[in-house]
């Protein structure tokens, strides 16, 4: 099975995906990076500043194998029950995973146990249970607290207007290491729009590292906005379909 090759060779100020026919996930990697390094630059960013999440939601095993061949260790799930065989099935590839999807309680346990990460906390009752949970063995789970920048009720997320005090609370968590920030802002199809959507988590996190958290981690920006991302940023951009091709259904029904 191949993964479909989307051309990110396209015009400035154009930041969409074209698919490709014919070509795999080792050549939409490069791509990706190619236009990554080109955005550091063109916006001076340290090169290497910004790292790749491979969003991996609905994508075959075969698809993951590939990325993994290609140099790609950084994965993102949104579905528990679907992430579990694939970070089974590579375990001893030091791969980082990150769970990415919408939380519910009754998920915690397994997503404290197996992931890395968690970029979805945003409120104490899941962040307390991610804490609880989390195996003594194992370090501390690395968290970005979610901000609803756009304010829109179909997307979860804190308030910004919150943001300070869940910040302080997590950071009293003892299995819980607090990272940075992550926000999917609201589409917006010009780069000033996307600009001033991502400029407001910036804003968020300098404010927080004012404050002496020491955060390190910005989680925003995918294929479609990445440039307006890193202009703005972030130091970590979720790409899924146009590094891995179109997802695929599995045999397994996804449960957040």
């Amino acid at each position: 099975m191949q993964a479909l090759l989307y051309n990110l060779s396209f015009p400035p100020r154009r930041r969409e995906f074209k698919k490709e026919n014919g070509l795999g996930v080792h050549q939409n990697l490069i791509a990706i990076h190619q236009k990554m390094r080109e955005y550091e630059d063109l916006y001076s960013r340290p090169s290497g500043s910004v790292h790749l999440l491979g969003a991996s939601k609905d994508q075959p095993m075969e698809r993951v194998k590939a990325a993994i061949a290609a140099g790609q260790r950084i994965f993102g799930e949104n579905y528990v029950q679907e992430a579990l065989p694939k970070i089974t099935m590579f375990a001893n590839e030091n791969l980082e995973w990150h769970f990415i999807g919408s939380i519910q309680s009754n998920k915690t346990k397994k997503i404290a146990e197996h992931f890395d990460w968690v970029q979805t906390v945003s409120n104490e009752h899941i962040a307390t249970r991610l804490s609880e949970q989390r195996p003594l063995h194992l370090p501390p789970l690395n968290i970005c607290i979610e901000v609803n920048i756009s304010h829109e009720a179909s997307k979860s997320g804190i308030d910004a207007t919150n943001l300070l005090s869940l910040a302080e609370f997590c950071s009293k968590l003892p299995q819980l290491k607090l990272r940075g920030l992550m926000a999917v802002p609201e589409h917006k199809d010009s780069l000033n729009e996307q600009r001033i959507e991502f400029h407001k988590l910036r804003v968020l996190f300098d404010e927080l590292n004012e404050k002496g958290f020491n955060l390190d981690t910005l989680s925003m920006g995918m294929s479609n906005d990445m440039e307006a991302a890193i202009a703005e940023g972030s130091t970590m951009i979720r790409i899924g379909t146009a590094f891995f091709g179109q997802r695929e259904k599995n045999s397994i029904t996804p449960q957040k």
